[in-house]
């Protein structure tokens, strides 16, 4: 929802350049709706060669978008504590209010919902930094955008592999969000860890492993139909 590169930074470095990587920032001002969003994310990708596409959070939609509209360069998806459509429907009702100009939530009323037992102070400083960057009229935009959301029309379509990484103490994106994706995306693995909302900025390492072990298992099945 922030739409920075920056708390990506413990999880590419955990990566440790096994794979080149490429965080797409979001801009700051503008429309701020998923299709706009995409032709960024479009723009973004390397000009040849297959890409496997990680979508934490609010960008989920965003990377199911890209794996069905271009199955020929997307060759897995890597789904992080997200949805494809609004995971809190109870509160579709909040829409008319985020046209009033409501700040920013406090990092004291967030923490517990992005990093809960599992904060720190470098993590509670990197998600102050982090949250610096956006602006309450863009974040009441992107909070609109995830009301409204519903890709499982192109999750269908998707013949790739996707792994979702599903955070056991996440309050922001319940479970019911993974079983839908599960129940909808044609070849999806889920690895469940006990990690909050911010799953790639608390648990970095073992979500490194678990995305490059994914990606080379993407990369040798591609190999394999390559010479079949």
């Amino acid at each position: 929802m922030h739409g920075t590169g920056d708390l990506f930074q413990p999880f590419i470095e955990a990566l440790r350049g096994r794979f080149p990587t490429k965080t797409v920032a979001y801009p700051r001002a503008g429309p701020q709706t998923y299709e706009h969003l995409e032709t960024l994310v479009v723009a973004a990708l390397p000009k040849e060669g297959c890409v496997v596409v990680l979508g934490e959070s609010f960008s989920g939609p965003i990377a199911v978008r890209l794996a069905a509209a271009r199955p020929h360069r997307v060759a897995g998806v890597v789904l992080c504590c997200t949805f494809l459509r609004n995971p809190r429907p109870q509160l579709r009702w909040l829409g008319p209010f985020l046209s009033l100009p409501l700040p920013v939530p406090p990092l004291s009323m967030l923490n517990p919902f992005l990093l809960g037992r599992h904060a720190t102070h470098s993590l509670s400083q990197m998600l102050r930094q982090a949250l610096s960057h956006i602006s309450p009229v863009v974040l009441r935009a992107r909070l609109k955008a995830v009301l409204t959301v519903d890709v499982r029309a192109q999750a269908l379509t998707i013949t790739v592999p996707v792994l979702y990484l599903r955070a056991t103490d996440d309050r922001l994106v319940t479970h019911a969000a993974a079983i839908e994706a599960g129940q909808t995306l044609a070849d999806m693995a889920v690895q469940s860890f006990a990690a909050p909302h911010c799953l790639l900025q608390t648990i970095s390492e073992k979500a490194a492993d678990a995305v490059a072990e994914f990606i080379q298992m993407v990369s040798d099945s591609k190999e394999h139909k390559a010479r079949a």
